[in-house]
């Protein structure tokens, strides 16, 4: 079961969500974008997302200020904060608000697709020694059972 993985695009510039989407959809991956942080609240209630490119500053909210809002609707999700205004104090709110990444515009996009690929490989090997935990603690408990 090879799934592409999906990616949510969040960023008010209209321009970017349209080039991002265009190139990683080329790149095989399955890309849904919003404009605002309403939105992408909405569809992540309403869908799975592997990773979320997120900017930091959108015209309803503060990027990290919505990290924990996407957080409670996909815990696994891989969030990454794109900004044109990058500091030292937004970077370090970013990764105190749950930021898996931090990528600086105007993006380089070698550099985010490779922060990209390293942040699902991440996901996939926590997937991996979270069932990995799942079934030892099953044939524990079964033995237990057993005995």
């Amino acid at each position: 079961m090879d799934e592409k993985p999906r990616i949510l695009v969040v960023d008010d510039d209209a321009s970017i969500r349209r080039v991002l989407k265009a190139i990683l959809e080329e790149k095989g991956y399955v890309v849904d974008t919003a404009s605002n942080g309403k939105e992408a609240a909405k569809k992540c209630k309403n869908r799975f997302y592997n990773l979320a490119l997120v900017d930091i500053r959108l015209p309803d909210i503060e990027g990290t200020k919505l990290l924990d809002k996407l957080a409670v609707n996909v815990p696994k999700m891989r969030k990454v904060i794109i900004t044109g205004y990058p500091s030292l104090q937004n970077a370090v709110e970013a990764v105190n608000k749950g930021a898996d990444a931090y990528i600086i515009k105007p993006l380089n996009m070698d550099k985010t697709l490779a922060t990209i690929e390293e942040q699902l490989k991440k996901q996939r090997e926590e997937e991996k020694m979270t069932e990995e935990k799942l079934v030892e603690f099953i044939e524990t408990r079964i033995k237990k059972l057993e005995a």
